[in-house]
């Protein structure tokens, strides 16, 4: 009797074999060099489980201390953490019809994709897991974590753009579907990427901020400089790219143009205070940015942050004493 030959792994598709490639070669390289390995800086506080509450004593760090607990029993307890050898990341990715829009060379889809084989491709090299959670028209597709350049390529061709099937506009976004169904799936403690232009309808604010009390979870906003300010191009017409509703405007109309400004700024403030108030941290990634350049500037912001976290700057007034301790 014949053994049956070993099953082997398809071949990765060649777009996204392609894509990965460029990426490895170009964006990785440079952060490679520039993070000098330091990658967990973009990761602050994973790897850890929750183990423990427990009173604070000399010598502990004050980043540990559980505010909520504090205030509750009127004496400070500092959370006790279990390290976790291998750290479980999630993206949580918005392909929903806003995101394949871009002014220029680049979709937002193309930037979310690109952002996404990076981030992927550093954890799985340190052999930590990635899993994703895709939302189109729905949730359509959940990635258990894995870590190999295998998974990350399967992942980024689920991203891409297939050829013949454009995305057709649908309903209108909830992300909020997305933000509850993580809630539900990721029972350990994990960074949770949340890759979206945010245009969705209301009510995602309330589960991104359960999200980030059990999870370190950074918002990752795409955006295109023609959704802040449009430029004089006469009459265009323009399509909302989630309804599929079109309107024929006149861009050459100046007064129009500080309107369409005004609007878009203040939605900005909004989303902006909405992310601040979750507690989480924002990487804004345009499609004229630099990827690398973008993700080192973030690197840097929390590095800053955690320096001044750990001399008691983030600490109120009334217990930075405990600091000096």
């Amino acid at each position: 009797m014949k053994s049956s030959p070993p099953e082997t792994k398809p071949a990765p598709p060649a777009q996204a074999e392609h894509l990965l490639r460029r990426l490895e070669w170009t964006v990785l390289r440079r952060l490679d060099g520039l993070l000098q390995g330091d990658y967990r800086t973009l990761m602050r506080g994973t790897g850890m489980d929750l183990a423990d509450l427990r009173e604070y004593q000399h010598h502990d760090d004050v980043r540990h201390i559980d505010w909520n607990v504090t205030a509750r029993l009127q004496q400070p307890h500092v959370r006790v953490f279990t390290e976790d050898r291998e750290m479980a990341a999630w993206f949580l990715l918005d392909l929903s019809p806003s995101i394949d829009f871009g002014s220029g060379e680049q979709k937002k889809r193309e930037v979310s994709a690109a952002f996404v084989a990076v981030l992927a491709r550093l954890l799985t090299r340190h052999g930590n897991r990635v899993g994703a959670m895709l939302y189109g028209a729905g949730l359509d597709q959940v990635l258990q974590p894995r870590a190999s350049r295998l998974h990350v390529l399967d992942l980024l061709h689920r991203m891409l753009p297939k050829d013949g099937q454009p995305t057709e506009p649908g309903r209108v976004t909830h992300l909020h579907e997305l933000l509850q169904a993580a809630g539900g799936l990721m029972r350990r403690r994990s960074t949770v990427f949340v890759v979206s232009d945010f245009i969705s309808a209301p009510g995602w604010e309330k589960p991104l901020a359960q999200l980030a009390q059990r999870h370190e979870v950074l918002a990752v906003r795409l955006l295109d400089p023609l959704e802040l300010e449009l430029p004089d191009l006469g009459l265009i017409p323009i399509r909302d790219a989630e309804t599929g509703e079109q309107l024929l405007v006149d861009t050459s109309d100046a007064g129009f143009r500080k309107r369409f400004a005004r609007i878009a700024a203040q939605r900005e403030a909004e989303l902006r205070q909405a992310l601040g108030e979750a507690g989480v941290d924002t990487l804004e990634l345009s499609t004229d940015d630099d990827l690398a350049a973008a993700i080192l500037r973030f690197a840097e912001l929390r590095r800053r942050r955690s320096r001044l976290s750990g001399a008691g700057g983030g600490l109120p007034t009334h217990l930075r004493p405990l600091a000096a301790a």
